[in-house]
């Protein structure tokens, strides 16, 4: 099954994006993307 997540930017934590995934426990996401309010690639963790 797979899960609608949302992303947060670890530097301002603006939510930018959402994707959906295959959820593993113990193995958290980071993906580096844009982030359109820092103006920089950044890393993305997943919404709490």
């Amino acid at each position: 099954m797979r899960e609608r997540v949302l992303l947060i930017c670890e530097e301002c934590l603006s939510r930018n994006y959402t994707t959906t995934i295959k959820r593993e426990e113990g193995k958290p996401l980071t993906i580096k993307k844009f982030c359109p309010t820092c103006g920089k690639h950044t890393f993305h963790k997943i919404s709490k």
